[in-house]
């Protein structure tokens, strides 16, 4: 079905439920306002942090809540969204960021990645953020490399802040005795938690506000259903949600009951 017969029935100004919303337009849940805070303590204090979630839980919805608040003319976030690069990827991946063409040779490419994030700060007064996402997937190799990045300058001090973001196996594998030296540098450990019943209502009615629609659209029985089968995840109720639109409009109805709902969890379930 076209997403404009959609918009058109249900009197819709954009799609609801979508991922493109501006990071001022996205439904803080206690959990995401929490997340938010965090990773900006976290930045200030140019530190380690970890920031776990199930998949679709927002965890990296709130890394870019947290990074896009910033002042672009203090702060440069470097973002790495393909832990697949290798280790020497990752310096690459920074110097390139930083304006550098990324030497050839691992062991020069090592010192020139972090003199370019030294230079960043000392020379033009701006912080590094370095957000790795999907951070579970990272090589041990790799996890070393940030860490003795991180070290560059004997504890003393450090250039700039680092976000590791994944899902729970990477907080589950830090803990493991091979990564001792890089658990013990870590200063921020957050596991973004589920919406609650209650939440899950304020954020479909959050979206469907968004979208144009300020009155009674979902049945309490229909958001309760849904909220049971995404487990709180905001991914899941976005699919959900709109899934029993279409369920809705297809049963000629002008509000999403729990029927809908069902009809959505039914469609989604057998994919």
């Amino acid at each position: 079905m076209s997403i404009d017969v959609l918009k058109a029935h249900y009197g819709f100004s954009r799609t609801p439920f979508g991922r493109d919303l501006a990071p001022q337009m996205l439904h803080r849940s206690a959990g995401h306002g929490e997340a938010v805070a965090r990773i900006a303590w976290c930045i200030g204090e140019r530190a380690l942090g970890v920031i776990t979630g199930e998949v679709g839980s927002g965890k990296t919805v709130a890394t870019r809540a947290a990074t896009a608040a910033l002042d672009a003319s203090r702060h440069t976030v470097i973002y790495l969204g393909n832990p697949a690069i290798g280790a020497r990827g990752l310096y690459a991946a920074i110097v390139s960021a930083l304006g550098g063409v990324p030497r050839f040779h691992k062991a020069s490419l090592i010192p020139q990645a972090a003199d370019a994030l030294a230079a960043e700060e000392n020379e033009r007064g701006k912080r590094v953020v370095v957000v790795v996402d999907e951070a579970h997937l990272l090589a041990a190799d790799q996890l070393e490399e940030l860490r003795l990045l991180t070290n560059a300058e004997m504890d003393s001090h450090c250039a700039f802040a680092c976000l590791l973001v994944g899902q729970p196996t990477l907080r589950r594998r830090i803990k493991l005795g091979t990564f001792a030296a890089l658990d013990q540098r870590i200063a921020l450990r957050f596991a973004m938690p589920p919406m609650t019943p209650a939440e899950t209502g304020f954020y479909v009615t959050h979206h469907l506000g968004l979208a144009g629609r300020t009155d009674t659209l979902f049945s309490d029985d229909a958001v309760a259903l849904i909220h049971q089968v995404s487990r709180g995840l905001p991914r899941a109720v976005n699919n959900l949600a709109l899934q029993a639109l279409v369920a809705a409009y297809a049963a000629k109805k002008a509000i999403v009951d729990e029927s809908s709902a069902r009809a959505a969890i039914t469609e989604i379930t057998a994919e």
